[in-house]
């Protein structure tokens, strides 16, 4: 018995020392720029006057939008963090991703089982003829503990775990990059807000002016100086500009409705924190990209795509191990008795010792099937990764190209804006000084409301403009996962 065992032994350890079938996962290489093409845009000469705050921000800082020195957009920021719903919905499949890896890695450890029984059995007189009831009856009770366990010789459960691994390391760069998606939304949208809460502004002291303009005319037309055309276009003017306030207050509330879902509470939540008008944060006037090579690294989207390639390719090992035979080492000691008081005595002990072969020779082309489309799943995979690194790369050249030329669109956006003002007022002193018309007078305060409004929605653009190139560099974003705590999770 010894000797049998001991060959045993020795043939499960020969086979736990083979090596795994299937492909190793090898990073795919790519060619790659040495720098961005937009990155020469991003000229810090190009800011227009009114860029201000730091020189330079850096993609590795740990919370970007800190850069925009807002208290309130920092809170809304960490509220997400903590309590948007999507957020949550990530970390759950991350966990559900976790359990499974837990899972897979418990098959290269033996199952063990435990079982006992206790019977008490009665013959019946055909088939024990001749013999009394009483000693037809007869009892038995057994103990046992069994184990069971599959010796991996070609790497089916090795591989498995990989791809295990593999999917749990995608499920955490998946919620890394819900994260980025939901931060950036949080500061688009609250820049978007005081964009738009700006240019609300814009618009009611523009109404504002023109009413006085109105007052004006319908006083002189009062006194014969001016006529009733003057004074209707004057008041259609007014209506024009009027017009525009509703539309830019019920952008503002869906905006507010919009931030309040996005950190876990009711789209009501924030009108009395958010409704009070505040300037649009300061834009920082560079923002460093780095070089390509660094940016896939650091984008959650990539490495998550080179991750499910890995479980890919670690699951044509799976599927290739089914080509060969399994070997199941198995073993049970137990105790067997008449009487339950002897169990424990030495005569009743029971024990086996078994190599199992199970190697199925007709199922040889499902295998190959399975092992086909494991390779297609493979291909398929590597593309999406070459796929998801270019996007990436167009993503981050089309942010550095916006970002830069709307910061010099803001330059010449403000110049706009301050000359049209100053035209304004000397079109409205040569009209009180009788030196031109009131068609001078319209026209300027019309072009000052252009030139103001589009003024403050490029400055909003530039801030959104700087969200998207730092979503898109994936620079200042969380690097750990957040805190089940935080998420409200058990």
């Amino acid at each position: 018995m010894g000797i049998r065992l001991a060959t045993i032994t020795a043939l499960a350890a020969a086979l736990l020392s083979a090596c795994a079938v299937g492909p190793d996962h090898v990073r795919p290489t790519m060619a790659l720029p040495d720098a961005f093409a937009g990155e020469a845009a991003a000229d810090p000469g190009a800011a227009g006057a009114s860029a201000i705050g730091p020189a330079q921000a850096s993609i590795g800082d740990d919370a970007f939008w800190r850069h925009f020195d807002d208290p309130q957009l920092t809170a809304l920021v960490e509220t997400a963090l903590a309590a948007n719903h999507d957020l949550r919905i990530a970390l759950s499949r991350h966990d559900r991703a976790r359990a499974l890896l837990r899972e897979s890695r418990l098959d290269a450890l033996p199952t063990l089982t435990a079982s006992g029984e206790a019977r008490s059995a009665r013959a019946s007189a055909g088939q024990q003829p001749g013999v009394s009831r009483a000693d037809r009856d007869g009892d038995s009770f057994s103990a046992a503990l069994g184990a069971s366990w599959e010796l991996d010789l070609f790497g089916r459960v090795r591989r498995g775990i990989e791809a295990g691994r593999a999917g749990a390391a995608a499920s955490a760069d998946d919620l890394r990059a819900a994260q980025v998606a939901i931060v950036g939304e949080v500061a688009a949208g609250y820049l978007e807000l005081r964009g738009l809460q700006e240019r609300l502004r814009v618009a009611e002291d523009n109404a504002g002016n023109q009413r006085d303009t109105l007052r004006l005319v319908e006083a002189r037309a009062a006194a014969g100086q001016d006529s009733a055309f003057d004074t209707a276009r004057a008041r259609a003017q007014v209506a024009s500009t009027t017009a525009r306030i509703p539309a830019l207050q019920a952008r503002i509330a869906t905006t507010m409705h919009r931030l309040a879902v996005l950190t876990g509470r009711t789209p009501d939540a924030l009108h009395a924190e958010l409704s009070p008008p505040r300037a649009l944060p300061a834009i920082p006037a560079r923002i460093d990209p780095g070089t390509p090579g660094t940016l896939l690294r650091r984008r959650p989207d990539v490495a998550a795509a080179e991750q499910r390639l890995h479980a890919a390719t670690a699951r044509i090992g799976v599927a290739t191990a089914d080509l060969f035979p399994r070997f199941t080492l198995g073993g049970l000691l137990g105790s067997q008795a008449v009487d339950s008081s002897a169990l424990l005595e030495r005569d009743s002990e029971t024990r086996v010792v078994a190599l199992g072969i199970d190697w199925s020779f007709l199922d040889v082309g499902r295998v190959r099937a399975r092992i086909a489309a494991s390779h297609a799943d493979a291909e398929g995979e590597l593309a999406r990764y070459q796929q998801t690194v270019l996007l990436a790369l167009e993503d981050t050249e089309n942010a550095l190209v916006g970002y830069a030329r709307a910061r010099e669109e803001d330059a010449q956006l403000e110049q706009a804006a301050i000359d049209s003002a100053r035209a304004a007022q000397l079109a409205r002193l040569r009209f009180d000084a009788g030196a031109t018309g009131l068609l001078d007078v319209l026209d300027a305060e019309r072009t000052r409301l252009q030139a103001q409004d589009a003024f403050a929605d490029g400055r909003t653009r530039s801030a959104t403009g700087a969200v998207a190139l730092y979503r898109a560099l994936a620079g200042g974003w969380p690097q750990t996962l957040p805190l089940r705590e935080a998420l409200g999770q058990r």
